[in-house]
């Protein structure tokens, strides 16, 4: 396995990490893609460690507390071998403290997260989204103390717009608080929005990437087809709606690609996929998911090779993308790098 630092941190992480959102499978909320019990979850959390994939991400709200509680199942008497990652942020119910990540609500989810994962320690809390409601010095604050208290050993985001990242990080370093060393966002060759801005912003700022969904929300398992039904039993049928909206002639013709490159690889598609963001700027993780252990098996290969400066050239002109308006800036930013480099 290879190992990146994330960020500018000194954590090493795995570049494969598993996401523990099978895991539980109850609860009304994010409970539609896995229902992983305590034995199949740890029996996949052994494939894991004994891969070098050792970083476990989850959150409070995936089956309602309950991915939390197997994963914590999953890794009891070997905590000291993984990384934990979980989130919080987004509503647990509708009572006014059980949404946001106001200093009440942060300590109460932080408490409630460490009684699950059966811990006294996380090794990474994201913020699962950016809260509007209350302020960024309350937030910032409230990490920090939390750090200091030895409950969190780093700090992240997720889902964040550029802006939110930038101010988060402007009040950390003014007034000398923990510091967000990841960004928890969604990228894959069928979406990469996240080059225009946030990419760049995590190279200046020392902010390294855990990427959720690598896999375009499952359309690039090579089971979508050009003029085909969706196959039986695909997740997308309950959680096409939850996902970003994508363009079908575009996936068809980054599957064209990816079938190439298959053949000449001897690879699956998507450990294709996989690799290829595994060679992107910023990527500190690529986070895989599985409902077994036949998917995790094969996700898994896609470490210890690469793809030649040919096929990442082809599969970056098939899933290229012109920026709407909102991202124009840096349409035209990106026609410096055209310009010859001036004379020394």
């Amino acid at each position: 396995m290879d190992y990146r630092t994330l960020g500018a941190s000194g954590l090493k992480v795995p570049a494969l990490s598993f996401g523990a959102g099978t895991f539980g499978g109850s609860g009304p909320l994010f409970s539609h893609w896995g229902t992983s019990d305590e034995a199949e979850a740890r029996r996949l959390v052994d494939i894991c460690l004994e891969a070098g994939v050792t970083l476990f991400d989850t959150a409070d709200v995936y089956s309602d507390g309950a991915s939390e509680r197997v994963l914590g199942a999953a890794l009891k008497g070997r905590r000291h071998q993984a990384l934990i990652s979980t989130k919080t942020g987004l509503p647990m119910g509708d009572g006014p403290t059980e949404a946001g990540t106001s200093r009440a609500r942060l300590i109460q989810s932080v408490d409630a997260a460490l009684t699950r994962l059966g811990t006294d320690y996380i090794d990474l809390l994201q913020l699962h989204a950016f809260d509007a409601t209350t302020p960024v010095a309350e937030t910032l604050g409230t990490l920090d103390d939390l750090v200091r208290a030895g409950k969190l050993r780093y700090i992240g985001v997720s889902n964040f717009a550029g802006w939110q990242l930038m101010k988060s990080l402007d009040l950390s370093e003014r007034h000398g608080w923990s510091r967000y060393v990841a960004h928890q966002v969604y990228y894959s060759l069928l979406g990469r929005d996240y080059e225009w801005e946030l990419m760049p912003l995590g190279l200046d700022q020392g902010v390294g990437a855990l990427v959720w969904s690598p896999l375009g929300w499952g359309r690039l398992t090579g089971k979508l087809r050009r003029g085909q039904p969706l196959p039986e039993g695909s997740r997308l049928h309950n959680t096409a709606e939850f996902g970003p909206p994508v363009d079908d002639e575009r996936l068809y013709a980054i599957v064209d690609v990816l079938d190439e490159i298959a053949e000449e690889t001897g690879k699956t598609i998507p450990q294709i996929a996989l690799n290829w963001l595994l060679q992107r700027p910023t990527v500190s993780s690529v986070i895989i998911g599985a409902r077994n252990e036949q998917q995790l098996r094969q996700n898994l290969g896609a470490i210890g090779w690469s793809l030649d400066a040919g096929q990442i050239a082809r599969l970056d002109a098939a899933s290229a993308v012109t920026p709407s308006y909102p991202r124009f800036p840096y349409y035209r930013q990106a026609g410096f790098a055209r310009l010859d480099p001036p004379a020394v």
